[in-house]
């Protein structure tokens, strides 16, 4: 996103403009004897649970050590805006960013963000990071081993369903004598389109299923490519930016335009909801299935109780990948070396496996830590954890490279208007296809 893609391109072209084109050990703890000038760190994160979770460890990290952490919340809406234009500053007022995982790539090539890559194995094992977690959040290039940031937020689109619903004998019997089969959870992306149309009844203001498809940021791709990377589709090859033959292919063309069958299974508006609406679907009792990231699924399961499940997206053909979300830790290299040493601290502390079995305890403050996602602990501790540590090991990203607002424009775009109609899927996916090649050889990445 999400969550992890972020709201609003305005004003990015020109903040950009803005951007032109360190690391050292963990700072030691203040020297003891004359007064000293209070230490305080601050973080920008957009406004949503996750980022209270993190102000109640930042207390706990200020009891520990003296450094104040102050976690100022921008709005979603404005948040991209917001950071890209305090980049144009000789000073950032953030010390820490905590930024979508779709910006390291900017961030890493416009030095923006301090490299970590030899500071960071210094005071974590990078073992213990989710292998998916650090090449698409914290990695650039992917896989790269070159690191940029520290994993935050970890995140990952899933589906959230009316138990109630699913488990009414009356719908089980009505279920059973249409399609011959017991009513059960969704496995494949064919089961849950059937269950989808099965509850489709907008006489009586109930519906199948809501997704991501937005048009103004990203909910569209985010929502389209959990079906195009399951029908055998990609946005490039493996390995390389090549998109020419790769985005434009069969498997693509296949998942995009299941896509638009479901699309027809929801509330009036499905064709254009964001993250925000998809949830509201749900929330006002309505929508048999969402999918939607798992960081919103703390606050639907504290109001609906037992009568809400979760799982995994369905897959096709055996083939199941999640649109990952979340957010890495990074340190702006514009403030002074002080700044970064105070931040490395409080970095160091966050990723130390008692303060991630903290972090795991706030809404939706899901970690990357492998060991604590295989546990059986963490699985049992709520109804979503099992998936969500499940959604992890399937996790795929958008582009992360410097012009990834650029490629997602076009995208949002292209598919948008193959969503719509206006245009032959099969068409829009070779236009697609040319113009991101056209924008990665202009930025000199093809």
């Amino acid at each position: 996103m999400n969550p992890g893609h972020l709201c609003s391109t305005l004003l990015l072209t020109a903040s950009l403009a803005l951007l032109s084109g360190a690391c050292s050990k963990e700072a030691p703890p203040p020297a003891s004897g004359a007064a000293q000038t209070p230490q305080s760190i601050t973080v920008w994160w957009f406004q949503w649970a996750p980022a209270d979770g993190l102000q109640e460890l930042g207390r706990e990290f200020q009891k520990e050590t003296g450094i104040e952490v102050k976690v100022e919340q921008i709005p979603l809406g404005s948040y991209q805006e917001k950071v890209f234009l305090e980049f144009g500053a000789a000073r950032t007022r953030f010390d820490v960013l905590i930024g979508d995982s779709q910006w390291i790539g900017r961030g890493a090539t416009k030095k923006l963000y301090v490299e970590l890559t030899d500071w960071l194995p210094t005071v974590v094992d990078l073992k213990t990071i989710h292998p998916r977690a650090a090449k698409y959040l914290c990695e650039y290039p992917e896989g790269s081993g070159k690191w940029f940031a520290a994993p935050c937020e970890t995140d990952a689109v899933g589906l959230a369903y009316r138990k109630d619903w699913f488990e009414d004998p009356a719908e089980k019997q009505a279920f059973q004598a249409k399609y011959g089969r017991a009513l059960e959870v969704p496995k494949s992306w064919e089961d849950f389109q059937q269950v989808a149309e099965f509850f489709q009844r907008p006489d009586t203001k109930r519906y199948g299923c809501s997704l991501p498809s937005d048009r103004s940021y990203d909910g569209l791709t985010m929502g389209v490519q959990n079906l195009l990377w399951a029908f055998g589709g990609r946005w490039h090859a493996e390995k390389s930016n090549k998109v020419v033959g790769e985005l434009d292919t069969p498997g693509s063309v296949a998942g995009i335009e299941f896509y638009k069958k479901l699309l027809k299974l929801g509330p009036n508006g499905a064709e254009r909801m964001d993250y925000g609406q998809v949830l509201e679907s749900f929330t006002n009792g309505s929508t048999a299935m969402i999918l939607n990231y798992f960081a919103f699924f703390p606050g639907i399961q504290k109001q609906y109780g037992d009568k809400v499940g979760f799982a995994v997206v369905p897959a096709h053909d055996g083939k199941r990948v999640a649109s990952l979300g979340g957010q890495g830790m990074s340190i702006s290299t514009r403030i002074p070396p002080a700044q970064q040493e105070l931040s490395k601290r409080f970095i160091a502390w966050f990723m130390q496996r008692k303060v991630q079995e903290q972090w795991i305890t706030k809404p939706a403050g899901f970690t990357a830590n492998a060991d604590i996602l295989k546990s059986a602990a963490f699985r049992a501790q709520t109804p979503y954890n099992g998936p969500f540590a499940e959604s992890v090991d399937s996790m795929q990203d958008f582009w992360n490279v410097p012009v990834f607002n650029e490629l997602l424009t076009v995208t949002q775009r292209y598919v948008g208007m193959a969503v719509d109609g206006e245009m032959p899927t099969a068409e829009a996916l070779k236009q697609l296809a040319i113009e991101k090649e056209r924008i990665l050889k202009d930025a000199g990445l093809l």
